[in-house]
């Protein structure tokens, strides 16, 4: 049976989506506070999938080698994702290979733990790279955080501890805020601090 025939059609699922430190983690606080909504990560999903034993955990270490495990914990070997984050910025056929192990794994997983909220009429998926890694499909309506870029390097620099040069990189790497804006519904303001998107949460929840 195809995976997607396990999604219920009646069920509202939102993909919520935007740059890296446009403030997803805010508004998904606020959700899951005053709304009593599930909120599936996919960040979350990515982690349990490389944990060691795991068989993406065993495919990526086949693919870069000894040199992606992270040596500040020797018992545990677990990859360290900062390190494989970095060589995927650089080598465009690594970040190739592993979207192609990792999104359809994480899409998977994601699936399944939506049926396990079947009788929910209402739950929201955090997807960061969902228009990437086309989970279009999975979703009944996409919500795009809108950030200005000077604003979320601002938030990266202080919350990755990185220079404003790797932070323009970061942000770069995905898809630009006007090419999600065109494939999504519901534009979520998070320009500044006047958290214009709790009036745009309230009409739509």
């Amino acid at each position: 049976m195809d995976i997607l025939q396990q999604l219920k059609t009646n069920q509202r699922r939102i993909g919520l989506t935007g740059g890296i430190a446009s403030g997803k983690t805010t508004i998904t606080d606020y959700i899951r506070k005053n709304k009593k909504i599930p909120i599936l990560d996919a960040d979350n999903l990515s982690r349990e999938l490389i944990k060691p034993n795991t068989y993406g955990y065993k495919k990526i270490l086949d693919y870069f080698g000894n040199q992606i495990i992270d040596n500040t914990n020797n018992s545990e070997k677990a990859i360290n994702r900062k390190l494989l984050r970095n060589i995927i910025f650089k080598h465009s056929e690594s970040k190739k290979w592993i979207e192609k192990l990792l999104h359809p794994l994480i899409k998977e997983k994601m699936i399944q733990e939506c049926s396990q909220y079947k009788n929910n009429q209402t739950i929201v998926m955090v997807i960061p790279l969902l228009f990437e890694a086309k989970f279009e499909d999975i979703c009944t309506e996409i919500w795009l955080v809108k950030c200005p870029i000077d604003l979320q390097q601002k938030r990266l620099i202080t919350r990755d501890k990185i220079s404003e040069k790797e932070a323009y990189e970061t942000i770069n790497f995905q898809l630009s805020f006007e090419e999600k804006s065109k494939l999504s519904d519901i534009i979520l303001d998070n320009s500044d601090d006047q958290n214009k998107w709790i009036n745009t949460i309230k009409e739509l929840l």
